[in-house]
C-alpha cells in the first residue's frame, strides 16, 4: 500500500490548465453511490470547489456557503454544475449538505482515501482535521479540460478561492 504521507514529500505536480480529471471514483450521499468526475463533465461548464473538510469553520461558514449563495448566478452565466470535494465519508458530505442547504446547487463529493485530492497534486497533510486533506482550491472545467484553477497557497487563506475570484476564461459566459 501507497504511503499518502511519502507522496506528499514527492508530489510537486498540480493538475494544469489543459489537462483532464483523473478517472477516480468519489462519492455522493453513500458508499454504493461511485461519481467519476472524469465521465459527468463531459461536455459541461463545471465548478469545482476544493476544501480541507466538512463542518470546518472557514469552510462551513464563508467558502462553501458563497458558492451555494451564487449557484443561480453562476448556472444564469453558462455553468451547469457546480462540485464540493472534500477528503471526508459520503454521509459526512450529505450532512453537511443539509446543513448549508446545498441541495440542488452544489452538488457534494466525498474522497474518502484522498485518492482524487493526491492525484490532483493538491493534497495536504493537516494532523489537526485528521492527516492528508485537500488544499482550497478553485477550478473551472469545460469540455473535460481545466480551464481556471486557483489554489490557496496557505490552507487558513481565503482569497482566490472564494466564488467572487472565480474566472470564466474563453467560454462567453460573463
Amino acid at each position: 500500500m501507497i504511503d499518502p504521507l511519502e507522496l506528499l514529500e514527492t508530489m510537486d505536480d498540480i493538475i494544469a490548465t489543459g489537462s483532464t480529471l483523473p478517472s477516480i471514483a468519489l462519492y455522493e450521499d453513500t458508499p454504493e453511490q461511485k461519481v467519476f468526475l472524469s465521465k459527468t463533465v463531459v461536455g459541461k461548464r463545471v465548478v469545482i470547489v476544493g476544501v480541507p473538510g466538512a463542518f470546518t469553520p472557514d469552510c462551513t461558514t464563508i467558502h462553501l456557503p458563497g458558492y451555494v449563495d451564487h449557484a443561480d448566478i453562476l448556472k444564469e452565466q453558462g455553468i451547469d454544475e457546480i462540485i464540493c470535494i472534500s477528503v471526508n465519508d459520503p454521509f459526512v458530505m450529505k450532512a453537511w449538505s443539509t446543513k448549508l442547504k446545498a441541495s440542488g446547487k452544489v452538488r457534494m463529493l466525498a474522497d474518502t482515501n484522498a485518492e482524487f485530492t493526491l492525484a490532483l497534486g493538491l493534497a495536504c497533510h493537516l494532523p489537526v482535521l485528521g492527516g492528508v486533506r485537500s488544499r482550497r482550491y478553485s477550478m473551472v472545467v469545460y469540455n473535460e479540460k481545466v480551464v481556471h484553477l486557483k489554489v490557496e497557497v496557505d490552507t487558513s487563506s481565503l482569497k482566490c478561492s472564494l466564488v467572487e475570484a472565480l474566472e470564466f476564461p474563453n467560454l462567453n459566459i460573463i
